[in-house]
């Protein structure tokens, strides 16, 4: 569980002072044309996690946007930012998940055949953190939520809030699912080599294996989805694995493994391209 409060941060770059301005904030991708003129006001929202309490906010959709008021007015001067609380939540039901993604081409362009037998092979040890929660009503949310930042914090053993991490999210429709990645894990760790890579140039395939650990020195057991990226062409099929896996999208495909507490997990795989 966990308590989110949203803020919006205003800033006044017009100029001019605004001794009561009206709080108001429009959510949704516009498209417009940007001129050589200053802007007269810039809105976007943060999720921070302590504030007062404030009048609840109103929404409502507008052509393919939503409108929020805040029901409230701020004194801006010229070149002043300010903080005003948006949304606020007690008790959201957030789970904790641990991502290994060795090789960390997500973002790579792989379009085309490669037959390099290097690309790819280099690894990160990290372990993402990744929060997921639903935007729903039964989780004491359930309203479009504006794109911005969004802070955790967490309770230690002695009941001290401590900071755990931070992201930006997209513009969020009611009941859609938040995911996102709040830094890497300490004591989890991982690490991937290439064992094998053949290429038979006559039949037109190529066979390529991996062997990828992931270690636990914590005292409890996690769960952690390993991720790997099938780069190299778009004909491919998992031809042995030490491992269950699920294809996550035409390139990709996870690994969900268990480690024990103080343990390491052991994923071997090959994959057989053709073309």
């Amino acid at each position: 569980m966990a308590d989110l409060v949203g803020w919006v941060t205003i800033e006044n770059t017009s100029g001019t002072d605004f001794p009561a301005a009206s709080v108001k904030l429009k959510a949704g991708d516009v498209a417009k044309i940007e001129s050589g003129n200053p802007l007269k006001g810039r809105y976007s929202s943060q999720t921070v996690t302590v504030s007062a309490g404030a009048p609840a906010v109103t929404q409502k959709a507008f052509d393919d946007f939503h409108l929020y008021d805040l029901h409230r007015t701020v004194h801006l001067r010229d070149g002043e930012t300010k903080q005003i609380e948006f949304l606020r939540a007690a008790g959201v039901p957030i789970s904790r998940k641990y991502v290994y993604d060795g090789s960390g081409l997500s973002a790579v362009n792989t379009e085309g055949l490669n037959l390099d037998r290097e690309f790819g092979v280099q690894e990160t040890k990290k372990v993402l953190i990744v929060q997921e929660f639903k935007n729903s009503e039964a989780n004491h949310l359930g309203i479009p939520i504006p794109a911005g930042r969004i802070r955790f914090y967490r309770q230690d053993q002695g009941g001290q809030v401590e900071f755990t991490g931070e992201s930006t999210i997209d513009h969020t429709p009611k009941d859609a699912t938040i995911l996102v990645v709040t830094g890497s894990a300490f004591d989890i760790t991982g690490e991937r080599k290439q064992t094998d890579f053949h290429v038979d140039s006559a039949g037109r395939t190529v066979d390529e294996s991996f062997e990828i650990k992931v270690k636990n020195v914590k005292e409890t057991a996690v769960k952690v989805s390993v991720v790997e990226h099938l780069y190299r062409w778009s004909n491919w099929s998992i031809s042995s694995a030490s491992a269950q896996h699920t294809k996550a999208d035409s390139r990709t495909v996870e690994f969900p493994i268990d480690v024990a507490a103080n343990g390491e997990q052991t994923i071997m795989y090959t994959v057989h391209y053709s073309w």
